[in-house]
């Protein structure tokens, strides 16, 4: 009988030498064995190895291994992980960050580093991230040897990865004696940098250097191992979006935002009006931002091994990451109040606007036209110190001890913060209107009679908001494992482990809510100002070339401008605050153990099975200081920001424990077709909002209430059950045809549930007697610039109206005891569902005998029953991330010459449940393809020169909302090319 299950394919391993990693064991149960030196390097060697993987492995898994050392598939791991079968990706900043398998959202996919959980952190645009997901765009790949994709539960694989776990390998010294130094350089041009106003500009070239240095001593008892890199990229975005979201309603329905009803004034101006039972929805907002962005990325490894018999090996390493990104941002942008309206619409029942236009009285009361700006810095570091020993205390006994602390930490890299956001306006805007019918949207706005021009003198700082977002997770992690063979045939493994993971999030916010005006233009030179124009920047998206569109607006020098609003409003109101106003910290403490039988047998035909167990046990602890409320103020028309109290603190507990059982069956049904069967148990932990205890409210109230969230520390896990069958035929060398069906059952799903409270005990003055008294006498359709009008008129002096120091023509309107008591929906988690998923995956890989062609294809369909009713209004529950994926690569390759191109599709997908404004309200990801191209010529046996080209064929990337005319945001970027030489030395 083979031995092949327990001690690897030889030429895998052997391939495994070349690359620096022990590519067919996970790195939970290495051990030692005999190798042969087979060098097989290149394209061909690593889809061969890939192979190789998934041919040996237990259970379905599948796998990435480097060409060679130093040179992993992409320059971006997420975007090498793209190519295998079921896994696809999410995008940030123009390149591949998280990862979704089989249709299960990143924070269900569970990153290892060398068999090591990793801590993840990072920061939304205005705080801390909710999410688990590890972001690959921290790592750089050149010193990666391989990546793991265990699609299959298995008792010995740590919990928390119910789409997969992805086990991400580096290089070991005594896994590959001698010498061995690599180095690379590469030029990096993304053309979006010229796409930008000069002032968000960054150089044109940036550079990415690495290196890679290994070498054993001492009979090669003793190893070290040493990479480090480098990476410069500056590019930019462009983007036109619905920031804060839509308000649907249905069409029979009279409330504010509605559209008139049949017959009522204003219903006239309406054409193909949404019916009774139509659901229908209107914009909040509407803007572009032009984006420069520098992002600069630093990696480096150390490992240390010493081996002082043959039965004993000892690891210790250090990894670290750095991501430092600093942003710049130029805006225009419209608020709609939902005044006196002109529309067009689709037909329902899911109908959206195609046309809509808000009246608006430029002389008499004109409105703001946002022209604002950021500027912000941020820097995401990972920190890894881990000790290993192997010990094969006999020929069939074996032990392995591990131990790690490890960290992710992001925080502000700039004293303005996280997030550092000026409102800038001029209020000169007149009648608006927004044209959704392409997929651009266009704004057009009418100024004043005479005005040609938007004006600079008129000009101002209004708002702003100084925001310090941070995050840290903290990981401590200790292993013990070992394996029992009792005979060739048959082997137990085992172990227990204990991980205490922390996780900490916290903000402080210095806010001025004067969106309606400082009263300070003066204060502004007119050169401040820069005079721009909007097209240009939004050239590559079918729509931007409408002539309706209003092409104007400034930009400005964010230090220059923020340094007058501070010499004028105080410096203390526009600089970030250190002392945190909201600190969450939760501690999750977890127990496994697992124990693991596998089998291998003749019964007619060569068969291998594995079944196992693992338990978890799991206490969480959750301690949050939230902000008080004291009271509420009305400062323009929608705008009620809350008067912020003394923080307190919060504690809440949970726990929960479970048994997960895991079966692998195989059968080599001839010498090259191979079936498999897998059944196991596993679970997902929530998210790091879902359990923060404490309630905290948004800032800015509505006219109709406020938002808020709580956390749920006694949320349990998702539950899956996992079922896969796999039909695999390796036809010919390097060569495979696949197909494999999956089905995940998943209970305890985490929905949101809305709740409306009343914390505090804030009075609303936006629904109190002034408000009444306003509608009764002056403003029959209660427009909120006539009842401000009208109060500011008849009460100011009187209890809780007053003018605006900053704007004495503005009234600031507080609530007072007898008004209504403002309602906040408060999202609160709960486990409230369950859900299936199933699907296929389709893998073909071929080559094309000895002419150095070849290709790599893969298809996956995912399908799920719960699924987003876009004419359902309320709160609902869906499955994210599902959606069909496609990859093919093909290339071709000789001793000189290596040239790749691959291409990456993704289905329209559901992105999330909840849009901008916080409402239930879906937010989907278009169908998505990318085309990527790279080639290297082999100078000589040490030199090897090298091309890529990312995004070759120039893609947009858009979302939508209910409607596919329901813009959230179409975001234009632009092709990435690298140039680079990479010379290596060494046996």
């Amino acid at each position: 009988m083979s031995d092949r299950a327990f001690h690897g394919n030889k030429v895998a391993r052997a391939i495994s030498l070349i690359l620096g990693t022990a590519v067919a064991l996970p790195a939970f149960s290495q051990q030692t064995t005999e190798l042969e030196e087979v060098v097989v390097t290149g394209i061909r060697g690593s889809l061969t190895s890939s192979m190789e993987l998934k041919r040996d492995s237990q259970g379905v898994m599948d796998g990435i291994v480097a060409e060679d050392i130093g040179k992993f598939p992409d320059t971006n791991l997420a975007e090498s992980m793209q190519r295998v079968s079921g896994v696809s990706i999410d995008r940030s900043l123009g390149e591949g960050s998280k990862v979704t398998v089989r249709g299960v959202g990143p924070d269900y996919n569970l990153v290892l580093l060398n068999g090591r959980q990793m801590p993840a952190s990072a920061l939304a645009e205005t705080g801390a991230s909710a999410s688990r997901a590890f972001d690959f765009a921290n790592l750089a790949s050149e010193s990666i040897s391989a990546i793991e994709v265990y699609k299959t539960s298995r008792a010995a694989t740590p919990t928390g990865g119910i789409g997969a776990t992805v086990n991400i390998k580096t290089a070991r010294p005594l896994d590959n004696p001698g010498l061995h130094t690599s180095f690379g350089a590469k030029g990096v041009m993304d053309t979006s940098v010229d796409n930008l106003p000069n002032s968000l500009k960054g150089d044109s070239i940036t550079p990415e250097v690495s290196g890679i240095y290994s070498q054993t001593f001492g009979d090669d008892k003793f190893g070290i191992a040493l990479s480090a890199s480098y990476q410069e990229r500056d590019f930019g975005f462009n983007q036109a979006s619905v920031g804060n979201g839509w308000k649907s309603f249905a069409g029979d329905e009279n409330n504010w935002g509605t559209i008139p009803q049949a017959g009522a004034p204003g219903s006239e101006r309406i054409t193909n009006r949404p019916d009774a039972t139509d659901t229908y929805s209107v914009p909040q907002n509407l803007g572009y931002s032009v984006n420069g962005v520098e992002r600069k990325r630093t990696n480096g490894q150390l490992t240390l091994q010493y081996a002082p018999t043959d039965s004993i090996t000892t690891t210790l390493d250090y990894t670290y990451s750095e991501n430092k990104i600093a942003q710049q941002r130029n805006e225009l942008s419209v608020w709609f109040n939902f005044g006196p309206s002109t529309s067009t619409w689709t037909d329902g029942p899911v109908a959206a606007p195609l046309i809509y236009s808000e009246a608006i009285d430029a002389v008499a009361a004109p409105s703001d036209l946002s022209m604002g700006g950021a500027k912000f810095a941020t820097k995401n570091e990972n920190n890894s110190v881990g000790f290993n020993v192997e010990w094969r205390a006999t020929d069939r006994f074996g032990l392995e001890f591990d131990f790690h602390d490890s960290s992710a930490e992001s925080g502000a890299d700039s004293p303005y913060g996280s997030n550092a956001v000026l409102g800038v306006a001029g209020f000169f805007r007149g009648t608006t209107t927004a044209d959704f019918s392409k997929d651009f949207p266009v704004i057009s706005v009418q100024l004043p009679p005479g005005m040609s021009a938007i004006d600079p003198s008129r000009t101002e700082v209004t708002g702003s908001s100084f925001r310090n977002s941070y995050m840290k997770t903290e990981i401590q992690q200790a292993q013990l494992s070992g394996n029992l063979d009792f005979t060739d045939e048959s082997r137990l493994n085992f172990g227990v482990a204990l991980t205490d993971l922390k996780n900490r999030s916290a903000y402080s916010n210095v806010q001025l809510d004067t969106w309606s005006s400082n009263g300070d233009a003066g204060a502004y030179p007119d050169d401040v100002w820069r005079a721009d124009t909007v097209r240009q920047y939004f050239d590559n998206i079918g729509g931007s070339g409408n002539p309706n569109l209003f092409n104007q607006f400034f930009t400005f020098d964010f230090e220059t401008v923020r340094n007058i609003a501070a010499s004028v409003g105080g410096e203390q109101n526009y600089r970030a605050s250190p002392i945190f106003q909201v600190d969450r910290r939760v501690e999750e403490e977890s127990q496994s153990a697992f124990v693991q039988y596998s089998q291998e047998w003749e019964w007619g035909l060569p068969m291998q099975g594995a079944v196992g167990l693992r338990y978890e046990k799991t206490d969480v602890t959750s301690r949050s200081l939230v902000p008080t409320i004291t009271g509420i103020n009305w400062v323009a028309n929608n705008e009620f920001p809350l008067v912020l109290g003394p923080g307190i603190y919060e504690q809440l507990e949970g726990d929960y424990d479970y048994v997960l059982p895991s079966l692998d069956f195989a059968v080599d049904l001839t010498d090259s077709v191979k079936l498999r069967a897998s059944y196991g148990q596993s679970i997902g932990r929530p998210l790091w909002d879902q359990i923060q205890g404490g309630r905290t409210v948004d800032q800015i109230v509505r006219i109709n209430g406020g938002t808020g969230n709580q956390g749920n520390p006694k949320l349990k896990p998702l539950e899956s059950e996992n079922i896969d069958l796999s039909l695999e035929w390796y036809y010919a060398d390097a060569s495979y045809l696949s197909v494999g069906y999956f089905r995940k059952n998943i209970d305890n799903y985490i929905g949101t549930t809305l709740e409306m409270q009343t914390p505090y005990d804030i009075h609303h003055p936006g629904q109190g007697a002034y408000f009444q008294e306003a509608v009764a006498n002056a403003c029959p359709t209660a427009e909120l610039t006539c009842v401000r009008n009208y109060i500011f008129a008849n009460h100011n002096g009187d209890p809780g109206v007053r003018p605006d120091p900053n704007n004495p023509t503005n009234p600031i309107i507080s609530g007072l005891p007898g008004d209504p008591i403002v309602s906040f929906a408060i999202k609160v988690p709960a486990n409230q569902q369950s859900a299936s998923l199933d699907g296929w995956e389709l893998n073909v890989q071929h080559m094309f005998g000895a002419t150095g062609f070849g290709v790599s294809a893969n298809y996956t369909l995912v399908d799920s029953d719960l699924t987003y009713d876009n004419y359902n209004r309320g709160e609902q529950f869906a499955l994210e991330g599902l959606s069909d994926a496609a990859n093919v690569v093909a290339f071709y390759e000789n001793d000189k010459f290596q040239v790749r191109a691959a291409y990456n599709w993704r289905d329209e997908f559901l992105a999330a449940r909840f849009d901008g404004g916080g409402l239930p309200n879906p937010v989907y990801t278009e169908a998505y393809g990318q085309l990527d191209v790279n080639a290297s010529y082999n100078w000589n046996d040490n030199l090897t020169l090298m091309a890529e080209a990312i995004n070759l064929t120039d893609e947009i990337y858009r979302q939508h909302s209910r409607n596919s005319h329901q813009v959230i945001m179409v975001q234009q970027t632009g092709p990435r090319f690298m140039v680079g030489a990479r010379y290596k030395f060494g046996n």
